[in-house]
This record gives structure tokens, C-alpha cells and sequence, in this order.
């Protein structure tokens, strides 16, 4: 290993040496990076019944910044919420309109339900073999691992029949969450010394009461608690279709590859630092915010401060305040309004408003910051993961599950897309890339 590390640290200049582009190619050439425009506009791949994102309108013939909206299957998330008001079995329901197009029945989400319940039930011995065998504080790729292993216990992996393929991803559903809690007790357990339990799910209780009963050493919560995971899971299952993972999950069943290996794909672009990983830059943000700023009632500290983060003077010197703007939302993100009386409501109940109040004033401060000192096209507005890390924090869930929370409530959008995939295209992603490549006469190894 030794020669391994001075053979790289030796070679890597290469590397840089060769792989190196001009970015002024990519605009001569017309290249799109990283499938965006100038504006940051999604080049169009494919088409999609699952889910619209809305952040412009058309006014005589112009498009114009507007409020966001989120579409799951043509209803808009914020009706969905509403309509939950006092329901339990949010995500479910909103899981069952995404995989299969319509609204259910009451008789129709307490079936399906169950179904989730039912496969909330891992192989014998998988948690000790498995998720306990190598345990790590990247409990995404402890998840991933453990998706790659299941494959093994499926006689059936490699069939693409659609009821194959769903009966696979309902399973993946219900197994997620046991997935990323026991990956973090093993954690927290051989790493931390901390004590270890395995709870077991509950078939009665909701995804987001297991999520909790299962994390927690009594396995007792509150129905606020319960109802403000359930609204976060909601609102995180599914965006779009253009985003990385959601794209990965796809590439990956257009080449006709298997559902364990689509979604361990999935699993390995959403831990990524530039997509899954948000909330967590915002928590790790504000925990330096708190360092410095004592009154949280002070707008001119917290601006002042602000404005250092923005001209990288502070925290990670990146000029960026996590949690304000989207790469895709212009005015508004749909997701955090709907949210932020929820965490209002959980922020209250569990003596944090000094909290809140801090969270508040830089949601007021900090879009007015940005648009005066950038050039912006479309308005800056705070993000749902300015306030999810918040919330997952009043629950008493540990930052090492912040990520893989985000991939319990994806795997439900992810799966939407693969059936879809799987039951329109047919056909396999394979985009075209300008070769920058001049012919070179071979030399013999003697001469060289």
C-alpha cells in the first residue's frame, strides 16, 4: 500500500496534465455542461408522466419568474398535504399515486398499506450478515451494499416483467428505512460505543412512526412528530425526473440492467456532495452562524455576517449560503412553503423558537443579500433543505441519517421512473460526446 500511495501522489499530475478541457470549447462546440444551459435550463432527454416542476410562466409570449409548483401525476404537492390534514399514511399515499397514476381509495391506500408493511421484512440473518458486518459512518454506502446483496436472495432479480419489476421496488420501499436506521445503530454501536437495538417495525404504524419507533431506544414519539416526517418524506420522493439520480436510475434500466442494480446507482449519485447532501451543508452552516451571532433577534449582526459567508470571508469561504436558491425554482420553492408551518408547529412544541427566529430573519435577510450582490436571473428564495435538517434535528435524528432519510423518501420517485422507463422507451441512453482526440504516430516502446 505504501508503493500503491507514492505511485499515485507520483502520477496523478498526469492526469491533470491530460484530462484537462478549455472550458471556451464547450460554448464553440455548442456542449451543454453538465446538461444545463447558460440559464441553468435542463437540456430535455426524455418525457415524463410522473411529475412537473413549474418555475416560469408564459406572459405575452416572454417567460416570467413565477411561484413554484410541484406536480406529483398532474396534483400539486401542496394539495396533497392539505388534503392529508389530520390522516396518517401521507407518504403511502402519495407513494401510491406516483407508481401507479392515480389517487387511491381509502380501501386502496389501507391495502397498500399493509403491502409496505408487510415488506418492511429483511432475509434472516441480513441485518447481522449484512449491515452489521462492515459497519461505516457513510450509512448510504452501507445501504447501497446492502441493496447490491439482496440481489442474491431474489430468484427472480433479472426479470423485467413490470410486476417483477414493481413487486422488487415496493420491496425496496418498505426495506429502506430498516436499511438506513440499523446502518446507523450498527454505526453508532462498533464505532461509538454506543448502545445497541434493533427494533423491529410495527405493521400497524405508518413508514415515518417505524422510521421512529425503530431509531429510538423506547420507540415512543408524538403524532406531530410522526405527522412532520411524514410531510418531509412526501416532499422529498420525487422532483422532476431531471435530477442526477433520478437520471442515473434511468440510464441505468435503459441498458436493461436489474432493479437492485438501478437503485444502488440511484443510491451512489444521490450521496454525492452536490445533490443529497443539502440539508447537511445547511446544519453544518448553521452551526458556525451560532458560533458567531449570540442575538438572534439582531438583523444587522446576522446581515453582516451573512454578507461575509457571501464574499467568502467566513465558514467555508465559498461564497455560497446553503439552503437560499434552486437550481430549478425560480421565486419560490413550493416545498419549503408548505413545509415551514410545519416546522413552525414542531419548532414550538419542542421549545426551539429562539431557533426559529434565527431561521426567520436569515429567510428574510439573506435573498435580499444574494440579489444585490450577484446577478440574478430568476429570484433567490430559501430551499426545503434550508429547514429540513432543522426538523430532522428536533427529532432527534442523527446527522449521519440526513442523506440516507432523503433516499427513503426517493426510492419511491426512482421507482416511478424505472417502470416508466421500462414500459415507454425502450430504447438505451446513449448520449454523443465531441471528441477533442488528434491522431498520433505510435512509438515504439524502445524509443520512447
Amino acid at each position: 500500500m505504501e508503493n500503491l500511495t507514492e505511485y499515485v501522489e507520483k502520477q496523478a499530475s498526469l492526469c491533470q496534465q491530460h484530462d484537462v478541457i478549455d472550458k471556451e470549447l464547450y460554448a464553440r462546440y455548442g456542449v451543454k455542461r453538465g446538461l444545463r444551459d447558460e440559464n441553468g435550463q435542463g437540456v430535455l432527454t426524455g418525457l415524463t408522466n410522473i411529475s412537473q416542476i413549474i418555475a416560469f410562466k408564459d406572459v405575452d409570449g416572454q417567460k416570467v419568474p413565477c411561484d413554484g409548483q410541484l406536480l406529483y401525476r398532474g396534483y400539486d404537492v401542496q394539495d396533497l398535504v392539505k388534503g392529508g390534514k389530520g390522516k396518517r399514511h401521507i407518504f403511502e399515499e402519495a407513494a401510491y399515486l406516483l407508481l401507479f397514476g392515480e389517487l387511491p381509495t381509502e380501501a386502496q391506500l389501507s391495502e397498500f398499506s399493509s403491502v409496505i408493511a408487510e415488506s418492511m421484512n429483511l432475509p434472516t440473518n441480513f441485518t447481522r450478515d449484512v449491515i452489521m458486518k462492515a459497519p461505516s459512518v457513510d450509512i448510504m454506502n452501507s445501504m447501497t451494499r446492502s441493496v447490491l446483496t439482496l440481489a442474491s436472495y431474489d430468484n427472480q432479480a433479472t426479470n423485467l416483467d413490470i410486476d417483477n419489476v414493481l413487486r422488487q421496488c415496493i420491496g425496496l420501499i418498505g426495506t429502506f428505512p430498516m436499511m438506513a436506521v440499523y446502518g446507523y445503530h450498527a454505526y453508532n454501536h462498533y464505532e461509538n460505543d454506543g448502545s445497541m437495538y434493533i427494533h423491529r417495525p410495527d405493521k400497524d404504524a405508518s413508514v415515518a412512526e417505524n422510521i421512529l419507533r425503530m431509531l429510538r431506544p423506547d420507540m415512543k414519539y408524538t403524532e406531530l412528530e410522526a405527522r412532520v416526517l411524514d410531510i418531509a418524506l412526501l416532499l422529498h420522493m420525487e422532483h422532476g425526473g431531471g435530477n442526477n439520480s433520478t437520471f442515473t436510475t434511468r440510464v441505468v434500466t435503459s441498458s436493461g440492467s436489474d432493479t437492485y442494480s438501478a437503485i444502488a446507482a440511484a443510491l451512489s449519485s444521490l450521496k454525492g456532495r452536490k445533490h443529497g447532501g443539502a440539508n447537511l451543508q445547511v446544519m453544518n452552516m448553521m452551526d458556525d452562524i451560532k458560533e458567531h451571532i449570540k442575538d438572534y433577534h439582531d438583523e444587522d449582526a446576522i446581515e453582516a455576517y451573512l454578507d461575509k459567508l457571501l464574499n467568502k470571508q467566513a465558514y467555508d469561504h465559498k461564497g455560497l449560503i446553503y439552503g437560499m436558491g434552486h437550481a430549478v425554482y425560480s421565486l419560490s420553492d413550493p416545498r419549503e412553503k408548505v413545509f415551514k408551518s410545519f416546522v413552525e408547529q414542531l419548532a414550538a412544541a419542542k421549545g426551539r423558537d429562539e431557533d426559529m427566529t434565527l431561521y426567520n430573519n436569515i429567510e428574510k435577510i439573506a435573498p435580499k443579500l444574494i440579489a444585490k450582490e450577484r446577478k440574478i436571473y430568476k429570484g433567490v428564495s430559501p430551499n426545503v433543505d434550508f429547514y429540513s435538517g432543522f426538523v430532522y434535528e428536533m427529532l432527534g435524528i442523527p446527522r449521519e441519517l440526513y442523506t440516507p432519510l432523503f433516499a427513503v423518501a426517493r426510492i419511491v420517485g426512482w421507482s416511478a421512473h424505472r417502470i416508466e422507463e421500462l414500459v415507454t422507451t425502450d430504447k438505451i441512453i446513449r448520449p454523443a460526446y465531441k471528441s477533442l482526440v488528434k491522431y498520433r504516430e505510435y512509438v515504439d516502446r524502445d524509443a520512447r
